[in-house]
């Protein structure tokens, strides 16, 4: 069988791994990247992704660096300003509203969101692009070897490919880190989330609002006009079971309940695709590296969707593999090492962070709500705190 060689191969065609693909191209390595399952890169197509990914500041130069942003930025609606409502009373209507002003600490939003079946369309589109990218959607790793100089990694389309380096993007359950034999620690919480979108009629103004009363947070992110009409991805965290009584539900009580869920800060919302169902949980990689591998994105972590955290990490991992790759040390225990040491602490502090945070919005006991909602305020009414909390939220120093 004759043996394909190559500079890096990704295990994993989502987002995370197409970037990835994307930024290790431009930065002149030859890359191959597979995936078991072809991107679906339609909003109406079975399988699509109605999930919306907002990337914040520090993510927008690695997406520029990979020649990505030009083709993104036309569809990304801007995140002004993050609103946070506490509605942990005795009615479902705002006691507490604070906005985190995106203006106080920069000139530029927080970030820009963009559907995540709409990513994977300009991104599948960008690769085909580069003459150093060979994109195979449709193929699975199938099993690694690594050694010393060199990862060998066989495909279920029956090739083999001898990479310097291997990036597992391939998931929360990563074959190649199992195929490393690296743990991942797993914290359940008993959450589901609902994912959809939505028109409105009132604009949302560039404002993403967490709207928390118990459950989880009720999540509405700018997205651009719908038909003319306002529109909004939703991510509604819920109890395992209130989440899928609520994706089961006919559309008209569907929708009455969601109008509840969201006090209507919006006006009328109204059901604009399908409802999907995601598992919350959170996870991270004992390690980050193996042999002549690095982990990233959900192979190294995962994370409650609060806060925008999930995906600007994992371009933050990629930020640091290409800061890190240099052509003649590619993939060597020195690089990985550094790569390690770079992320993983960090990693294990924003996961903790988030954990806390998830808890906190899950509170249903009316006294643990009322303290939920008096720490909202000291945090807000400090202006050097709430500037601190903003700041940190970006991942800026």
């Amino acid at each position: 069988m004759t043996r394909i060689r190559t500079d890096i191969l990704i295990s994993g065609g989502g987002v995370a791994g197409l970037t990835a693909a994307a930024g290790f191209a431009s930065a002149g390595y030859d890359v191959i990247c597979v995936d078991p399952a072809p991107p679906v890169t339609s909003a109406e197509a079975e399988g699509a992704d109605l999930r919306s990914t907002a990337f914040l500041q520090p993510s927008i130069p690695v997406l520029q660096a990979a020649g990505l942003w030009d083709r993104l930025a036309p569809h990304a609606a801007p995140l002004q300003v993050m609103r946070i409502i506490d509605a942990g009373g005795a009615v479902e209507e705002p006691r507490i509203v604070k906005d985190f002003d995106a203006s106080d600490i920069s000139d530029q939003p927080f970030g820009w969101n963009l559907p995540n079946w709409l990513l994977r369309r300009e991104m599948v589109a960008h690769l085909a692009t580069l003459p150093n990218v060979d994109f195979r959607p449709g193929t699975a790793t199938r099993s690694v070897l690594t050694r010393e100089s060199e990862a060998v990694i066989s495909l279920t389309d029956g090739s083999r490919v001898s990479a310097r380096l291997l990036i597992g993007a391939d998931g929360r359950n990563s074959p190649v880190r199992e195929a490393l034999g690296i743990g991942a620690r797993v914290m359940r919480y008993g959450q589901k989330a609902l994912a959809f979108t939505v028109t409105h009629e009132v604009p949302h103004r560039n404002v993403s609002t967490e709207i928390h009363r118990s459950g989880g947070p009720f999540t509405l992110v700018p997205l651009p006009d719908r038909d003319g009409q306002p529109a909004s991805a939703i991510v509604w965290m819920e109890t395992g079971a209130e989440a899928q009584r609520l994706q089961a539900l006919p559309a008209p009580a569907f929708e009455a309940a969601m109008n509840a869920r969201s006090c209507g800060i919006l006006g009328l919302l109204r059901l604009a695709s399908r409802r999907t169902l995601w598992p919350i949980i959170s996870q991270i990689a004992e390690r980050m590296t193996g042999e002549r591998t690095a982990l990233m994105a959900e192979a190294a972590h995962v994370m409650p969707p609060i806060g925008a955290q999930g995906l600007n990490m994992s371009l933050a991992d990629l930020a640091a593999l290409l800061d890190l790759a240099r052509p003649e040390t590619l993939g060597e225990p020195a690089m990985l090492e550094a790569y390690h040491r770079r992320r993983h602490l960090e990693v294990q502090a924003r996961i903790m962070g988030i954990d806390a945070l998830n808890r906190a919005s899950m509170l249903g006991d009316p006294v643990w709500r009322d303290l939920r909602a008096t720490m909202l305020n000291a945090m807000y009414s400090l202006a050097p705190v709430r500037k601190t909390l903003m700041k940190a939220g970006l991942g800026l120093r």
